[in-house]
C-alpha cells in the first residue's frame, strides 16, 4: 500500500481503493458527509432560487435546510476527516492570488484536497449562504417581517450566491481541464487519482 493511501486511512477516510472495489489508482478524498452536504446544498439552493416569491412555503423550508447544512458543514470543518477540515484548505490571500495567477496560465499545482482557490470559495460560499439564510429567517420573524431593507439584503445575498456558484463551476471546469481529472465525478464518488 502507498504512503498516500496509508495517510488517507490514518486520517479517518474509508478503506483502500482495492478494499472498496474502486480503481487502485485512486484515493478517498471526500468523505460521505462532505459529498451529501455539497449535493444537498446544490439541490436546496436551486429549489430556493426557483421558488423565490412563487412557492413561499417551499422556499422557506429550503432556506432552513440550507441553514442547517451550513451549520453542520462548519462543525465538520473542525472535526471531520482530513480534507474536510478547514485547516487543510484555508490559505493566506496571497497564496490564493498566486494560485489563481498560475491557474490562468495552466501552471497551477495540483492538490489532492481543495486547492487555495477552491478553499477560498468554500469559505465564501458558506458565509454568503449563512447570511442569506439568516436574513431569510429574519424575514419570517415578527420583528423584521415588514422591514424591506432585510428583504433587499436577502435578495442581494441570494444574487451574490448565484454569482459565486457560477464562479465555482467555472473553477471546477478549469481545474478539471488543467489537471486532467473529473472533479464532478470526484465529488460524487469521493475518490481522486493519486
Amino acid at each position: 500500500m502507498t504512503d498516500l493511501t496509508d495517510e488517507a486511512q490514518a486520517d479517518g477516510d474509508l478503506p483502500s481503493a482495492r478494499a472498496a472495489g474502486a480503481s487502485p489508482g485512486t484515493v478517498r478524498v471526500w468523505d460521505p458527509v462532505v459529498r451529501v452536504i455539497h449535493w444537498s446544498l446544490v439541490l436546496l439552493f436551486a429549489t430556493a432560487w426557483l421558488t423565490g416569491d412563487e412557492v413561499e412555503w417551499l422556499h422557506i423550508y429550503a432556506g432552513y435546510g440550507i441553514a442547517g447544512l451550513v451549520a453542520i458543514r462548519i462543525v465538520w470543518g473542525f472535526v471531520g476527516t482530513r480534507h474536510a477540515r478547514f485547516s487543510d484548505f484555508v490559505y493566506r490571500p496571497s497564496e490564493v492570488a498566486s494560485y489563481l495567477a498560475d491557474s490562468i496560465r495552466f501552471r497551477a499545482e495540483r492538490y489532492l484536497g481543495h486547492n487555495p482557490a477552491g478553499g477560498a470559495m468554500v469559505i465564501t460560499l458558506l458565509g454568503v449562504l449563512a447570511a442569506t439564510a439568516g436574513t431569510g429567517i429574519l424575514m419570517t420573524s415578527s420583528a423584521f417581517h415588514d422591514a424591506h431593507w432585510v428583504e433587499e439584503v436577502h435578495e442581494a445575498l441570494a444574487n451574490l450566491a448565484l454569482i459565486l456558484v457560477g464562479l465555482h463551476i467555472a473553477g471546477v471546469v478549469l481545474a478539471s481541464l488543467e489537471h486532467g481529472e473529473n472533479l464532478v465525478k470526484a465529488m460524487i464518488t469521493g475518490r481522486k487519482r493519486r
